[in-house]
């Protein structure tokens, strides 16, 4: 066919035009050839990309942060201290009352969670818990100064969890109580001044023996003004005995327990000295609590190292010693001494022969309070809350 229409063009219009429409015609094929070469078919160029070019994502970047706009004039509240404590020091007994909103947070806490030194509530009121005690109970603490008699009483919160959970939402609290009583009562009526005093009078100023148990410093010349110590610090505890008129007396401690709440009857509870003077810390624990040598009959010195109870994060220990004075001129021996344990056992006075029976049994000895036996006095004499806290790693 195209031989006819080229051989027809070349009658009708001559060579010239069957030669340019061959050239036309080529033309034509190579630009249909290009265009193929071009655009090759998608699964081939997506093959390509796969194994040819590195395939490159990343998340986008994060939008930029607003700066935080901050309150202008923003100040913390500073906590203050919640009034919710009184207390009525009376001749012989002591009224103490609580808010219920202790902390002043304006949560009301459990009745059951605040003693007085272990004692319960006496009386619940609609605001207010009501404490009442005798001035020598509720693990009260006797003090003396020069001029005046300090009944020391500590009022404890310890909250228990909420509902079923172990969360607090509170902290626990100790607060001390003070009752002061002067010790010399002066009268003067300008007319008539005695000069001489009734024989009833000095002889009860006679039998009135008053003891304390003090924690020192560490040099022993002063009370050491805080009980808060780490683990691995000594106590320094003086027991010592005011003799007033009385003959000479030597004081000396039978037994000790330490417990974390002002009474000896609960636990945990740690008997760290018995057997009328013995005392145990060094034995157990090997560490270097001891008697110190005795340089005055009516005081007597010994160190215990710092501790814990297990599983209590109070960190608090109070100490309860019964302690006894007897005449200075009265041997010592396996009643009337101070031992501590030491590569064996060692008394403060030297008489290291009577601690012989501190691994037995020394007889006698136990916890009481006042009492007298011709010359021999013997009272229960607490201290505490001391704090005890866990030296930093």
């Amino acid at each position: 066919m195209k031989l006819f229409v080229r051989i027809f063009l070349c009658l009708l219009f001559g060579a010239s035009a069957a030669q340019e429409l061959n050239q036309n015609q080529n033309q034509f094929t190579h630009q249909k050839l290009d265009q193929t070469g071009v655009q090759e078919p998608t699964a081939l160029l997506q093959q390509k990309q796969s194994f040819h070019e590195p395939l490159t994502w990343r998340f986008p970047d994060p939008l930029p942060e607003d700066e935080p706009r901050f309150p202008p004039e923003f100040e913390l509240k500073t906590p203050t201290a919640a009034s919710s404590i009184s207390a009525i020091c009376r001749d012989s007994t002591v009224r103490v009352e609580a808010k219920r909103d202790l902390l002043g947070i304006g949560t009301p806490v459990r009745a059951e969670d605040v003693t007085l030194g272990g004692c319960p509530v006496t009386v619940e009121e609609a605001e207010v818990l009501v404490f009442e005690s005798e001035l020598h109970g509720c693990g009260s603490q006797l003090m003396m100064t020069e001029d005046s008699f300090i009944y020391i009483f500590t009022l404890l919160y310890n909250p228990t969890p909420l509902g079923n959970s172990q969360i607090l939402r509170t902290r626990d609290v100790s607060v001390n109580i003070e009752c002061h009583y002067q010790r010399k009562h002066d009268v003067s009526s300008g007319v008539f001044q005695p000069t001489w005093a009734p024989f009833s009078d000095s002889k009860v100023s006679e039998e009135n023996l008053y003891f304390s148990l003090r924690l020192m410093t560490d040099d022993w010349q002063f009370p050491r003004p805080s009980s808060q110590f780490m683990l691995g610090d000594m106590m320094k505890f003086e027991v010592s005995v005011k003799q007033f008129h009385h003959a000479p007396l030597r004081v000396t401690v039978d037994s000790c327990v330490a417990t974390v709440v002002p009474n000896i009857d609960t636990v945990p509870r740690y008997v760290f000295m018995g057997n009328n003077g013995c005392l145990f810390d060094s034995q157990i624990t090997g560490s270097s609590s001891r008697f110190l040598p005795r340089t005055q009959d009516d005081r007597l010195q010994f160190e215990l190292e710092a501790f814990r109870f297990q599983q209590d994060n109070s960190g608090n220990i109070f100490i309860t010693c019964s302690v006894r004075a007897t005449a200075a001129t009265a041997a010592v021996d396996g009643t009337n001494k101070a031992c501590s344990f030491s590569n064996g056992w060692r008394e403060a006075s030297g008489s290291h022969d009577v601690c012989t029976c501190c691994d037995a049994d020394c007889g006698g000895g136990s916890m009481s309070h006042l009492a007298r036996t011709d010359v021999q006095w013997e009272q229960e004499t607490s201290f505490g809350p001391i704090t005890v806290a866990e030296r930093p790693l």
